[in-house]
């Protein structure tokens, strides 16, 4: 009897991303959805322009020059083309391999991302920044910087909020209940903790056993920025705490950081907590709230935890509230991780966009579960005078949360 040999899988990153690349027909069907494509109409800007560029570069056919690999530092990893692909095409595992291959960019502002990958760092320039006040002096220094500046974006975007710490609401003791890790993350933790109160609040209210990981950084800065080595030192940290927690299944408020929690632990449940509030929303009560809502939905809220359904289904149970979902396109804020402190003249130009469409809704208050997306869109409300109030999802729902006696 004869057989046929199994097709062997590649071995090594460049084999990896030519097989990537080869399943891409290039049918184009991916091009409307692009942010950056709808920004410059330019073909290496696409998504199979940059599969091209990928696959030039893992066969040895073009060098990453800085003119070529600008086109792949452009790419925001939003993945609307990944969800729209007709032939499955892989397109966010082939981008980080691909950068992975040429390596971090050479003008990548390290030292500032060092500080953002450090919760205890950023508390504590937040505490000083705030003692000092933070609101009276941030813009003038920030118009000190040149307009491309990733510091000066990075000040234009520091919150002006109390970022004092305060205290988490105590763990379930119920042994019988479905144990949930939440994963803090680096600038989340800080800046949007009033969302992991929130989270907490509201699964216990759920039903489940919550257990807290520590606040450290996923990795996902330096999954999507090429330095893969300091992402896998920061995905054996993420494993080694998960296998502390006890946990069933892991969740974290920030979107962003679902993909990379997934790549690190992907024999694990890890999901956005709304999908879990979801399953159990009939041991969810809230009180009324007369507000119309503008509802902003980050790209990885959409194409990586696809919670967006399950968000929606929860604020309605909120009675009264007026919910107007912000249009797509455009198709991405610019926030995008790092890509609003690496490249903020493309990231403001593509917020601009968000911005109008969220004014169209008139809303009294702007709500968006990426912590990024929030930041990014409250420095655009800053430069154009408009004072939507905003904050995370969760946080609102757990205010509304009517609590049984």
């Amino acid at each position: 009897m004869i057989t046929m040999a199994l097709e062997k899988p590649p071995h090594t990153r460049k084999q990896k991303i030519v097989a990537l690349a080869d399943q891409c027909v290039q049918c184009g069907l991916c091009l409307p959805t692009c942010p950056t494509y709808g920004l410059d109409g330019n073909e290496a800007e696409s998504p199979r322009g940059r599969i091209a560029i990928a696959a030039a570069l893992a066969r040895g056919d073009a060098e990453p020059t800085a003119a070529l690999r600008i086109h792949l530092d452009h790419c925001l990893g939003c993945l609307n083309c990944q969800r729209v692909c007709p032939a499955n095409v892989k397109y966010g595992e082939l981008l980080v391999e691909t950068r992975a291959l040429i390596g971090p960019a050479p003008e990548r502002p390290t030292v500032l991302l060092t500080l953002l990958r450090q919760p205890t760092l950023l508390r504590l320039a937040a505490r000083v920044a705030g003692t000092t006040g933070v609101a009276y002096w941030k813009q003038r220094l920030a118009s000190r910087l040149p307009a491309n500046s990733a510091w000066r974006a990075a000040l234009q975007t520091w919150s002006d909020a109390d970022s004092d710490a305060k205290p988490l609401p105590a763990p379930a003791d119920d042994a019988g209940h479905t144990t949930v890790a939440i994963f803090p993350g680096c600038v989340a933790s800080v800046e949007d903790e009033a969302a992991e109160r929130a989270a907490i609040t509201l699964l216990q209210a759920a039903g489940y056993r919550v257990a807290r990981l520590p606040a450290f950084c996923c990795g996902a800065m330096d999954l999507h920025g090429g330095d893969m080595d300091t992402a896998v030192r920061l995905a054996d940290r993420v494993r080694e705490n998960w296998h502390r927690s006890g946990a069933t299944k892991l969740v974290t408020v920030t979107p962003g950081c679902l993909g990379t929690l997934r790549r690190a632990l992907p024999d694990v449940a890890v999901s956005d907590p709304v999908s879990l509030l979801a399953e159990r929303i009939d041991r969810l009560a809230f009180r009324p709230l007369e507000q119309r809502i503008a509802l902003h939905f980050p790209c990885t809220q959409l194409n990586v935890a696809r919670s967006e359904a399950a968000l929606q289904e929860l604020l309605r149970k909120i009675p009264s509230l007026d919910i107007a979902v912000v249009p797509r396109p455009p198709h991405c804020c610019g926030a995008a991780g790092t890509h609003m402190l690496e490249f903020p003249e493309r990231a403001a130009r593509l917020r601009e966009g968000v911005l109008g469409q969220i004014a169209t809704l008139a809303p009294e208050q702007l709500l968006s579960s990426n912590i990024g997306c929030r930041l990014h869109l409250a420095a655009g409300m800053d430069e154009q005078g408009r004072h939507w109030p905003h904050m995370h999802p969760l946080t609102l729902l757990a205010q509304q949360l009517e609590i049984s006696p």
